[in-house]
């Protein structure tokens, strides 16, 4: 899957926290913001976010996918969360969405 596949599949799936700004940052691939204030997934490396989550696309992909628990990825630090961790543990809703 690619990252506009991604973006086009959250936004269908409504995968986003209410309410709040979440950016999912996959390093060099980019970054998507799952805007729950605005109800819309975009490719956006640069609006405020109110949570950051940092984790490469692989990995992204193997979470997406189910091989990989959030929490397991969290602990073993290949996922790094800069600000709000209530919203990053809403990650795993949003993953259900896009199974």
């Amino acid at each position: 899957m690619t990252k506009q596949e991604l973006v086009a599949k959250m936004q269908e799936a409504g995968a986003f926290v209410p309410g709040k700004k979440v950016r999912l940052h996959f390093g060099d691939e980019g970054a998507i913001l799952l805007d729950g204030q605005a109800s819309q997934v975009t490719e956006d490396a640069d609006s405020p976010a109110d949570t950051t989550i940092k984790v490469s696309w692989a990995d992204w992909q193997s979470m997406a996918a189910g091989q990989l628990d959030g929490m397991t990825a969290f602990m073993t630090g290949k996922l790094k969360v800069e600000g709000d961790m209530g919203n990053a543990m809403q990650l795993q809703g949003v993953l259900a969405k896009l199974r």
